[in-house]
């Protein structure tokens, strides 16, 4: 056994017992893999899989970044680290927790907490509010989430409200089931100010995914009426890994709308005290397996040299800040929460960036071009870029018609939403973040989280709203049971339940 890095993290038995207890724990390389291995001296020994092939953590960890720091990104009574080091990359704004489905693995359950958590459209402004004013960079991004958002009657009004506010990129996330059995709702949808679906996907038969048929409608409709800009979301277990490839050509097929997918391997959140270990443990995908298994599939066209983690392209926002001489958002998210690649399409066939452009090197000249000062900075910053980025190109592999000069030069130059939607319609992200969960919680990778929610009681990293139960709480004190919430309203939960096979 070796001893890779030492970090802190908490026991998962005293979790479920409602003791938020932290621990001492080690990343460690054991037989082969990647594990984090912590002691609870009331529970033993427990260890949790991070990657199965240490040369995929070794490359991912190169890249680490430390964030410059952030205020007002914390709960209250969670004393886990003193302060958190990433700006918000991607806020999460919880509208409701009723739902039209019922999934084992969903991070909220109104049916099953009892109670209905729907905050007015005065307190979703508060939350909004909260969010564009954290310092030193105001959020910028935002997804609309649940539940199932698409249940709220005001969800046009929230979406405005996003837009009026200063949100320069707005997620709603869906299982798409409305968008595909209400014409009028897609059809109004598409013309709001939401710029992503983050649609629910996993998996491209009935077996792996019992709503297909609505996804497929969905993006039908979607494509009818000029949304052009969705995201395939697939919870990535044991059960449907074997149609990881498909989910990618699936995408492949329908580029002119879907713009990516993006893998999330399975994290057990929500009633973890009904978490069965053999089943934890049988149904875990690590990052490495979901890289090999996606070579195989796609008879490596995507091996895993194509992908990078999150904080690759940290360097990006340095230049852009330099460029504009105002700060940016930091992409210094740990580099075990998640990675990617953009891959270009042609004549069936999936090609990452990576065959025909040296990233490594590219990335290493923009972290020099970056530091660059004195006069005329940003005239000899863009005519270096400009000049030297040939050299970073393999023009005889480049797809046809791709101007891959003029799309790298306006997405790193032009530095805004506008430029990086023009290069994300021009290709297919693929990519993949494993949230966090009681057994595989490390908290140097929580202080770095870069996706957080807004909520009454701050701003809180993603991981610790689901991974640790934080989100139910806030969520339970500002709720009403359900049985007030069907007087109030008129109706029962269970009128709003999707009466197709999940039923």
């Amino acid at each position: 056994m070796e001893i890779l890095e030492k970090t802190e993290s908490v026991c998962p038995e005293c979790l479920k017992k409602g003791d938020l207890q932290k621990i001492d724990a080690e990343v460690i390389e054991e037989d082969g893999k990647i594990w984090l291995k912590k002691e609870c001296g009331d529970h033993g020994t427990f260890r949790a899989i991070i990657f199965s092939k240490p040369e995929d953590y070794r490359k991912w960890k190169r890249y680490e970044r430390e964030g410059s720091g952030v205020e007002k990104v914390k709960v209250e009574d969670l004393s886990l680290y003193d302060n958190h080091k990433s700006q918000s990359v991607l806020t999460n704004l919880t509208v409701t927790n009723r739902c039209n489905l019922r999934c084992s693995y969903c991070f909220m359950n109104a049916g099953a907490s009892g109670y209905v958590y729907e905050p007015t459209l005065d307190e979703i402004e508060e939350l909004m509010d909260q969010a564009r004013n954290i310092e030193p960079v105001g959020s910028k991004s935002i997804q609309i989430t649940g539940g199932e958002p698409t249940v709220r009657d005001d969800l046009f009004d929230i979406i405005e409200m996003a837009d009026e506010k200063g949100f320069v990129h707005i997620q709603l996330n869906t299982n798409g089931i409305d968008i595909a059995e209400d014409e009028e709702f897609a059809k109004k949808l598409a013309e709001s100010a939401v710029n992503t679906l983050y649609l629910s996907f996993d998996g491209v038969t009935e077996e792996t995914n019992s709503w297909i048929e609505q996804n497929k409608k969905a993006i039908e409709n979607m494509r009818k009426f000029g949304m052009g800009s969705i995201v395939l979301v697939p919870v990535l277990s044991q059960n449907n890994l074997h149609e990881a490839g498909d989910i990618v050509r699936f995408a492949q097929e329908n580029i002119d709308v879907v713009r990516g997918v993006n893998f999330q391997p399975l994290a057990f959140t929500g009633r973890i005290t009904e978490v069965d270990d053999d089943y934890r443990k049988q149904q875990r995908v690590d990052y490495s397996e979901m890289m090999e298994a996606l070579n195989k599939q796609l008879d490596g066209e995507l091996s895993r040299d194509d992908w990078y983690p999150v904080p690759f392209v940290y360097p990006v926002s340095k230049l852009i800040e330099s460029v504009k001489n105002e700060k940016q958002v930091e992409f210094t998210a740990h580099p075990t929460c998640g990675g990617a690649t953009y891959a270009f399409v042609e004549d069936g066939k999936i090609i990452p960036i990576t065959r025909f452009v040296d990233v490594e090197g590219l990335m290493d000249f923009i972290n020099r071009l970056s530091k660059k000062d004195g006069r005329f900075k940003k005239t000899r910053i863009m005519s270096s870029l400009m000049t030297t980025l040939p050299d970073f190109i393999d023009s005889e592999k480049v797809p046809e018609d791709i101007s891959i000069k003029k799309i790298l030069s306006n997405a790193l130059v032009g530095g805004d939403y506008k430029s990086l939607g023009k290069f994300h319609k021009k290709t297919l992200y693929i990519g993949s973040m494993w949230f966090q969960d009681a057994w595989n919680l490390d908290i140097n990778r929580l202080s770095s989280c870069v996706i957080q929610y807004t909520t009454p009681k701050g701003m809180v990293p993603f991981c610790a709203y689901n991974g640790l139960g934080v989100g139910e709480k806030i969520r339970e004190k500002n709720s009403i049971p359900i049985d007030e919430w069907e007087q109030r309203e008129g109706k029962s939960l269970k009128d709003g339940l999707w009466h197709g096979k999940l039923s």
